[in-house]
């Protein structure tokens, strides 16, 4: 026979046993539940004379289960994590709730914001957020509900849908004039590299080693921490960038760089550029900008509209 409701523990207690479980330290749980220390061990010490058993082994600045605390745990643990849900389903009811998307900056800056525009236009009624950043996310852990992700073939998330490949091709403004990357270029013209995670295909050493100019003497080196001040730099005519077209497509066709050499679809790399999602059920308006998404890669990608 169940326990009378009556003689049920309070929350309080049984929330700090769970916080305390999850983390494996009284310390964190307090800061989690944003108590002293001394109060979240008295929770857990209330729940204990309550049930009139020991739930945690305490050590020196460490704690463990007992097998009663860890049977404990595992039950109040669920129920908590269900209570936690339900709270949050039925306070986010009363406001609008955004698509999070994750993705690198470079792609955040260079290829999804030009495109708000149009995705306000055809979901006036949905509200996004972005998180940039270069370090791949754990989507549901940070609470994201899309992430685009940079990535070989072998290295795609699971259940990931393809959205373009990368490509690389020379680019600078065309007020430089240069229409061929040779070594006369080389020795006139600055080149600006992304200085981030190595990538082959993004370090001039490499490029110029695969069409056969690695021993050219070169001018100077710019470096840049992030790919999209690479490309900036480019806009403002201060050297030679190497373009990933699906990035900057856009700034081809309108006019505002120019691809250097005959071949305007750049050289084919191993990596490509990935949508995934949080949930295998997302929301609707999850769904929907997840569409929308993938149908701005597919007309990225139709012949005579690249970038566009």
């Amino acid at each position: 026979m169940a326990l009378p409701l009556v003689r049920l523990a309070s929350l309080d207690p049984v929330r700090g046993f769970v916080a305390v479980g999850r983390r494996m330290s009284i310390t964190l749980a307090a800061q989690d539940l944003c108590l002293t220390q001394s109060a979240v061990s008295r929770q857990v010490q209330a729940l204990e004379q309550m049930l009139g058993v020991a739930l945690l082994k305490r050590g020196h600045r460490t704690v463990s289960f007992t097998p009663e605390g860890e049977r404990l745990f595992r039950a109040a643990d669920s129920a908590v994590q269900q209570l936690q849900d339900v709270f949050e389903l039925l306070s986010q009811s009363k406001q609008r709730r955004p698509v999070t998307i994750t993705a690198s900056i470079g792609v955040a800056s260079l290829w999804l914001l030009p495109r708000l525009g149009r995705l306000q236009q055809r979901h006036p009624g949905i509200d996004v957020r972005f998180a940039a950043t270069d370090k791949p996310l754990d989507l549901q852990a940070e609470g994201v509900d899309l992430g685009i992700r940079y990535a070989p073939v072998a290295r795609a998330p699971a259940g990931a849908q393809r959205l373009f490949e990368e490509a690389i091709v020379p680019v600078a403004h065309p007020s430089l004039a240069v229409t061929q990357l040779d070594a006369g270029t080389l020795a006139r013209h600055v080149l600006l590299e992304f200085d981030g995670a190595r990538r082959p295909f993004l370090q001039w050493r490499d490029h110029l080693g695969s069409v056969g100019l690695a021993d050219a003497p070169v001018r100077s080196i710019v470096r840049f921490n992030q790919y999209d001040q690479v490309i900036q730099a480019a806009l403002a005519g201060q050297g030679i960038a190497l373009g990933r077209v699906p990035l900057v497509g856009p700034l081809l066709a309108e006019g505002r760089l120019a691809a250097i050499g005959p071949d305007t679809n750049g050289r084919a790399t191993d990596y490509g550029y990935w949508l995934y999602q949080a949930d295998e059920h997302p929301r609707d308006d999850v769904r929907a900008v997840a569409a929308w998404i993938a149908s701005e890669a597919k007309s990225a990608e139709a012949p005579g509209t690249a970038g566009l």
